[in-house]
């Protein structure tokens, strides 16, 4: 973890829940690993770890439909966050390309295997980004972490399906339950938004 950036727990929480997820998936789906994620006391409403949660909670998914081996996922699961926290905070508004966004180019270049000099698999990875941060950007400002965090995982739903032919567990209809901790909450103009589903914290 960059020193300075003080999110050493945030991004253990997130690894915490995925392992706990890929160690006993039964019945499990990827949204609760979210919802986990952000009902624990050591994750903030907004904080650049969830660049980390969008990409290793897809990857867990995908790996746990997969069977994928616990050595591969591992190995996975360390190069997205070691490629997660690159993305720096406050990315969205500052660079004009919000983490979580990029979180799904880098979940989908681990699990392709992509580099620079890939040719099949090289705008797999860029449209995976373009897509979400499209979806993201038609909803409009202010920054709201969970919001594009709900909005990422909706978009890589579809995408993974109709690229990669993988099912991902993810309603059609998300809730979120965070409203109330957010200052800047779009409320009823987020898609989002549900007044009475509230968490206490």
């Amino acid at each position: 973890m960059a020193a300075n950036c003080g999110n050493e727990r945030s991004f253990e929480v997130i690894t915490e829940r995925c392992l706990a997820y890929y160690n006993a998936p039964a019945g499990r789906k990827p949204l609760e690993i979210i919802s986990e994620v952000m009902d624990d006391v050591n994750f903030p409403m907004h904080n650049f770890a969830h660049h980390y949660l969008v990409p290793v909670v897809l990857l867990t998914a995908v790996c746990v439909k997969e069977g994928t081996p616990p050595e591969i996922y591992q190995k996975k699961m360390a190069e997205v966050a070691a490629r997660a926290k690159n993305v720096l905070p406050a990315f969205c508004g500052l660079y004009g390309a919000c983490g979580a966004a990029v979180g799904c180019g880098i979940f989908m270049s681990v699990q392709t295997g992509t580099t620079p000099l890939s040719r099949e698999t090289w705008g797999l990875c860029n449209h995976a980004t373009a897509g979400a941060l499209e979806k993201m950007a038609d909803m409009g400002g202010p920054r709201c972490c969970k919001r594009n965090t709900f909005a990422a995982l909706a978009y890589m739903k579809g995408y993974l399906a109709e690229k990669l032919s993988i099912d991902l567990e993810i309603p059609n209809e998300i809730k979120c339950a965070y409203s109330k901790f957010n200052n800047e909450c779009l409320k009823e103009d987020c898609p989002y938004y549900d007044d009475k589903k509230e968490v206490a914290k």
